[in-house]
């Protein structure tokens, strides 16, 4: 099952041992499989809707559209870490719709409103096509705890349901947890592990595209250790994982999927440019939306940073990360 390979002398570094436990993702239940997923989304966002949605309800529901409803809007925006770029532009082009369209009241104002939110989120839609290399390779990156270990798992039962082959390349060689909850998951789910104890993150994951290609593999899902932005020389043997995948397969990685933990707000702002001025990024994955209340990021990663947002995930289940749609995010985040 595993290619696991020991290496002495691995070099020494801070090894974080709590990684996500991925024993956690199982089959969901009776009750699980009858919500649909929209339900589930909106369940999810249930903290942002109550945060965003539930005050924009009670703001558009006073009648007539003044200055204040403006300024209390913008106040309910700015809180759900919409962020300020987005906020002054939903505001601005809020008010030029009113004005065009004539509107009087509030209940068009919320209408208006989910328009343009859908102009600015509906760029960030992404239809990921995996089959037109084989194997078809995918990166994540990701700051420690942003969810990686736990979207690899998930990621790999999508690709499964799909009737794909999967390989994962446990790049991430520093943390013990990670590494071995990957190999127990695998082990369990019939997906081949490709590990190294304190080797090269690099060649562990050069070793398992080189595997991968020879035994036909559909997708490969290469993890790589947790990085903070501002280590530019961490930041910059994550570049090297990069160069190295493209000399094992010439034209890979195909993604390069940034994991962002949306608790984090404002600070995701900032991940995804340094992570993207660093890899060229080309897809996001905004995992934990179900525990916070600052869903709104969506929109100031998509002012700051208009990078497809390939999943999102809602929950603990394994089915709980779905490609990410504009309709459905705003949908969920409005009491209707």
């Amino acid at each position: 099952m595993f290619d696991f390979f020991k290496k002495k002398n691995a070099p020494e570094t801070v090894v974080d041992d709590k990684a996500p436990d991925l024993d956690v993702l199982e089959t969901p239940t009776a009750e699980e499989e009858k919500l649909s997923w929209s339900e589930k989304l909106k369940a999810g966002l249930s903290k942002t809707r109550q945060n965003l949605g539930g005050q924009i309800t009670s703001l558009f529901s006073s009648g007539k559209i003044d200055e204040e409803t403006y300024e209390e809007l913008e106040s309910i925006l700015l809180t759900s870490d919409v962020g300020v770029a987005a906020t002054l532009r939903l505001l601005d082009n809020l008010k030029t719709r009113v004005k065009k369209e004539r509107l009087e009241d509030t209940t068009a104002l919320k209408a208006a409103l989910k328009t343009e939110l859908h102009t600015i989120l509906s760029p960030l839609e992404v239809t990921l096509e995996t089959s037109e290399k084989r194997p078809f390779v995918i990166m994540l990156a990701g700051v420690n705890g942003a969810g990686k270990t736990t979207s690899i798992g998930k990621l790999a039962k999508l690709y499964q349901s799909q009737g794909k082959s999967v390989l994962i390349a446990a790049g991430d060689t520093f943390r013990a947890a990670a590494r071995e909850q990957l190999q127990v998951w695998g082990d369990r789910n019939n997906v081949h592990v490709v590990a190294s104890e304190g080797s090269d993150p690099a060649a562990v994951i050069f070793d398992a595209v080189n595997s991968a290609i020879s035994k036909n593999i559909d997708i490969v899902i290469a993890d790589t250790a947790g990085r903070l932005p501002t280590q530019m020389h961490l930041m910059e043997e994550i570049a090297k994982v990069k160069r190295v995948i493209g000399k094992a397969y010439p034209g890979a990685p195909h993604e390069v999927m940034l994991v962002l933990d949306a608790n984090t707000g404002q600070n995701a702002v900032s991940q995804v440019k340094a992570f993207d001025d660093a890899l060229g990024v080309t897809g996001l994955i905004l995992s934990k939306l179900d525990g916070t209340a600052k869903g709104g990021v969506i929109a100031a990663i998509a002012e700051a940073r208009p990078i497809p947002i390939c999943f999102i995930g809602v929950g603990e289940a394994i089915d709980d990360l779905r490609p990410f749609s504009a309709n459905e995010f705003i949908d969920a985040l409005f009491d209707e």
